[in-house]
């Protein structure tokens, strides 16, 4: 049976806050293809937009496919779309409105691009808006809340779910706030994935609370020792890293 491999992104395979400048192991690199290489497919299963994961990357780790923005956004190795959903722009200038005001930094993802309401320190492309009515066209595939502790993340995905819960599913990723459309999730997009691939084994690999439902979804789960309680005991396997999991998926018959 075809093996498919769903790994988050940050916190999993890419650092962004470590120190060392191997923020994307060379390590974890080279076990991807090696997977591949071995007839499986490896893909990424993330918060982040497109435009998020395409300049970190690219040269480096090629997906077969990508699930992002929460599952409301699927595409194919060659970026093609699988599956889109959009945030109704409505409930999107609503979040904007009330949040961007209180100093949260925000983020949309409009047709996988980055928006966002100050200019930043970013490599790849992104626009500057003051709102959504001066947003590029197209489906606002996430809207995305930096709060300043886990407590305070926690407590607004809590409110903007009883707010806006038959629009909007918010997601707690560690200090973010991910607000995809009602229904979508990252387990929704292994769904969406499986119909599309066909019948196969799924992995799966996240080290946070938003990945939760990926964890839930995958026919095989793995976390670390840094992952929060609920999420290691809702996964099958606690592994140090990525590449343990990946060995452990090609050794599983």
């Amino acid at each position: 049976m075809k093996k498919v491999f769903a790994s988050d992104f940050d916190g999993t395979l890419y650092f962004y806050k470590a120190d060392d400048p191997d923020k994307l192991p060379m390590r974890s690199v080279e076990k991807i293809s090696e997977y591949q290489a071995a007839g499986h497919l490896f893909g990424l299963c993330t918060g982040r937009q497109v435009g998020g994961l395409t300049p970190f990357i690219t040269g480096f780790v090629e997906p077969d496919f990508c699930i992002t923005s929460s599952g409301s956004n699927i595409v194919d190795r060659n970026w093609g779309p699988i599956y889109k959903r959009g945030v109704d722009r409505d409930i999107a200038d609503a979040l904007v409105k009330e949040y961007n005001p209180r100093g949260y930094r925000m983020t949309l993802d409009v047709e996988g691009d980055i928006c966002v309401f100050a200019k930043m320190d970013y490599p790849g492309k992104y626009y500057v808006i003051t709102g959504v009515s001066d947003a590029p066209e197209g489906m606002i595939h996430q809207v995305s809340i930096h709060t300043e502790s886990l407590e305070d993340a926690a407590l607004n995905a809590r409110l903007i779910n009883e707010r806006y819960g038959d629009y909007v599913e918010a997601f707690q990723n560690v200090i973010e706030i991910d607000i995809a459309p009602k229904g979508c999730s990252k387990g929704k997009g292994i769904g969406v994935l499986r119909e599309h691939i066909g019948e196969c084994r799924l992995y799966g690999i996240g080290d946070s609370i938003n990945d939760l439902p990926l964890i839930r979804a995958a026919d095989v789960s793995y976390t670390f020792p840094y992952a929060p309680k609920e999420v290691q005991e809702a996964a099958d396997k606690v592994v140090d890293t990525i590449c343990d999991a990946l060995e452990d998926s090609m050794n599983d018959e």
